[in-house]
C-alpha cells in the first residue's frame, strides 16, 4: 500500500512539474516573442486566429455590415479579425452616453474628433493610449502611423489615444490637389436658360431666385424650391453658418484672437438677404424642417434651383439627374460674396481629419486590436480596403492595380449597391488614409468633376483652427454648448423674421445673449488652443 501511495504521489508530482514546465514554456515563449518584435514586421501576422471585435460607430446613418461582402470576408480570412459594428438606431449622443455611463464601451470606438465625448473618454481613463499599446505589442504601428497625426492628437500627458481618418496635414496641400466640400450649386439647365446670371451680391442673388421662380414655377408638377440649405439642426444649418462664412471670406481670427464669425457685419448682411428672400416667398418653409433624406429626394427630382450645400452629399441624386438628363445636373458657381467681392476662402479637410478611432479599456484583446489597426493603417491594408478583392473589383495591369471597368461603373453609378456587393473603395472608412489614395484613385467622372474642380483654387488648410473647442466638462464648455444651441434658435428666426425691423431686434438680442453668457471667455480659451496648434504645426 505504501509503495502504491508513493508511486501515485510521485506520478502526481511529475504531472504537476510537467504542467508547470509547459506553462513556463508558453510564458517564456510569449515574453520571447514580445522581446524580439521587429518594428519592420507587421505584428498582425504573428496571430491570425479568429477574434471578433465589437466596433461602435457614432453615425446612425451607416448602413453596412461586416462579412456580407467579399472585401470584409477577405480581410477576416487574412487577419482572423471579424467585426461586429454597433450603430445607434436613434440619437448618437444618447447611445454613447449610455455606453460610457454603464462602463460598456465596446472594443473600438469611432466618432467625430469634434465630439465632446471623445475627450470625456480620454479624461475618464476609459481608452488605451495607442502609443503605449504599440510599444508593448506592435512597434510596427510607429512605422505606419503618420508622425504629424500622432503629434497632433497627443494629449497633455504626451500620449495619443485616437488616430484619425481622412487627415491632411498642411504639407499634403502642397503635395496633392485637395478639394473643399461646400459649394454654391445651381441647376445647370435652369441657370443657363436664365442667361447664367451672377449671384454674388444680395441684389443679384434675389433677382436670380425671382427669375428662376417666374420661368420655372413647377418641376414635374411640383413647386420649384428656389433656394435650399442643409438641415436646420439643434446648432443651426452648416449652409447658413460656416459654409456661408467661408464664401464671404470672413476670417477665423482677428488681431491674433479667435473670432466670432457669427457676429460679423458681412454675415449679418447676408442673413438679412435670406430674410428678404423668405419674405418674397423665395425660400420654402420646407427648408426649416427637411432632413437629409428628404433633401436628397428633392435634389434627385431637380426641384431646387440653387443650394448652398456639400457636394459629396449629392452623389446619388446627381447620378439620378445625370442619367435622366445630363443638362439637369447641379453645377458649382461663384456664390455669395462679401462687400469687397473677395474670393471665397474654403477649408478642406485638415490634419484632424474626419473621425478618430480609439481602443476601449474594455477591449477583449488589446494586443490583436492595436495590430489590426496597424494593418489597416499600412499601405497593404489601405490597398486592401481601397481596391478590394483581385478579380472582383480590381485587376493588375503592368504591375499596377486598377478597378475593373464593371466595378468602377457600379461604384460611380450605384454606390449603395457597390458597397454591398464589393465592400471596397472606402465602404469601410474608419481608418482610411485619403492622401495615400491620391496615387490610386481614378479621375472624377462627369457629373461630379465640375463641382470638385471649382473648389480647388479656393481651398486652404485651416488645421490651426481645429480641435480648439472647450470640452463640455469645463465652464467654457458649458457656455459654448449654450452658444451653439442658440444658433439653432436664432438663425431660423432671423431668416423667418416678418420684417427687417424684426430682424434687427432678433439680431441684437442674439448678440446680447452671447455677451451676457461671457462668450468672450470661450473665445479666449479657443485663442489659447489656436496658438498651441500653430506651434504644433510650426506656424
Amino acid at each position: 500500500m505504501k509503495k502504491k501511495f508513493y508511486s501515485l504521489l510521485l506520478a502526481l508530482l511529475l504531472v504537476s512539474l510537467a504542467v508547470s514546465f509547459i506553462g513556463c514554456s508558453k510564458t517564456d515563449e510569449k515574453v520571447e516573442m514580445t522581446e524580439t518584435m521587429n518594428a519592420d514586421e507587421p505584428g498582425w501576422m504573428k496571430d491570425t486566429s479568429p477574434v471578433t471585435f465589437d466596433w461602435y460607430l457614432h453615425f446612425s446613418w451607416f448602413p453596412n455590415k461586416w462579412g456580407v461582402d467579399p472585401l470584409s470576408q477577405y480581410v477576416t480570412e487574412k487577419t482572423g479579425v471579424n467585426i461586429n459594428f454597433i450603430v445607434p438606431a436613434g440619437n448618437e449622443n444618447e447611445k454613447l452616453n449610455t455606453l460610457i455611463a454603464g462602463d460598456q464601451l465596446p472594443d473600438f470606438i469611432t466618432l467625430g474628433w469634434w465630439e465632446g465625448l471623445y475627450k470625456d473618454m480620454i479624461d475618464g481613463d476609459m481608452v488605451y493610449a495607442l502609443d503605449e499599446l504599440a510599444e508593448q505589442y506592435d512597434p510596427y504601428f510607429f512605422k505606419v502611423a503618420v508622425p504629424a497625426r500622432l503629434g497632433w492628437y497627443a494629449e497633455d500627458d504626451g500620449h495619443t489615444y485616437g488616430y484619425p481618418n481622412a487627415s491632411y496635414s498642411p504639407e499634403d496641400y502642397e503635395n496633392y490637389d485637395v478639394y473643399s466640400n461646400p459649394t454654391f450649386l445651381v441647376r445647370k439647365d435652369m441657370y443657363e436658360a436664365l442667361g447664367s446670371p451672377s449671384m454674388r451680391t444680395p441684389e443679384e442673388f434675389i433677382a436670380a431666385l425671382e427669375a428662376a421662380k417666374a420661368m420655372f414655377p413647377e418641376v414635374d408638377g411640383q413647386p420649384l424650391i428656389p433656394f435650399g440649405a442643409d438641415e436646420f439642426g439643434d446648432e443651426g444649418p452648416n449652409s447658413i453658418g460656416k459654409f456661408l462664412h467661408n464664401f464671404l471670406a470672413i476670417p477665423q481670427e482677428k488681431n491674433g484672437k479667435f473670432y466670432d464669425r457669427f457676429s460679423d457685419p458681412e454675415y449679418k448682411r447676408w442673413l438679412a438677404t435670406f430674410q428678404q428672400a423668405n419674405e418674397k416667398g423665395l425660400i420654402s418653409p420646407e427648408i426649416f424642417i427637411d432632413k437629409r433624406a428628404q433633401m436628397e429626394e428633392k435634389i434627385a427630382q431637380g426641384r431646387y434651383f440653387a443650394m448652398l450645400y456639400q457636394r459629396t452629399d449629392l452623389l446619388a441624386p446627381q447620378n439620378t439627374l445625370f442619367e435622366n438628363d445630363p443638362d439637369s445636373v447641379y453645377m458649382a458657381i461663384d456664390g455669395p460674396a462679401n462687400s469687397q467681392m473677395d474670393d471665397p476662402v474654403l477649408t478642406g479637410v485638415g490634419i484632424s481629419g474626419w473621425t478618430v478611432t480609439l481602443i476601449s479599456k474594455n477591449c477583449k484583446d488589446p494586443e490583436r486590436a492595436i495590430r489590426f489597426m496597424s494593418y489597416w493603417m499600412s499601405k497593404e491594408g489601405q490597398e486592401d480596403f481601397y481596391f478590394g478583392v483581385e478579380g472582383l473589383t480590381h485587376e493588375v495591369v503592368e504591375g499596377k492595380k486598377q478597378f475593373i471597368p464593371e466595378a468602377q461603373h457600379m461604384m460611380e453609378n450605384d454606390r449603395a449597391a457597390f458597397d454591398k456587393e464589393h465592400g471596397a473603395s472606402q465602404t469601410f472608412w474608419m481608418l482610411m488614409d485619403n492622401p495615400m489614395f491620391e496615387q490610386w484613385k481614378p479621375p472624377t467622372v462627369a457629373p461630379f468633376r465640375q463641382m470638385e474642380a471649382w473648389t480647388l483654387p479656393y481651398t486652404e488648410s485651416a488645421s490651426q483652427y481645429e480641435n480648439i473647442d472647450p470640452s463640455p466638462g469645463i465652464e467654457e464648455g458649458v457656455i459654448f454648448g449654450k452658444v451653439k444651441n442658440m444658433r439653432g434658435k436664432y438663425i431660423p428666426a432671423l431668416v423667418a423674421a416678418s420684417s427687417q425691423a424684426e430682424f434687427e431686434t432678433i439680431w441684437a438680442e442674439w448678440q446680447q445673449k452671447k455677451a451676457d453668457l461671457n462668450y468672450d471667455s470661450v473665445l479666449d480659451y479657443q485663442t489659447e488652443r489656436m496658438i498651441k496648434n500653430k506651434a504644433k504645426l510650426g506656424m
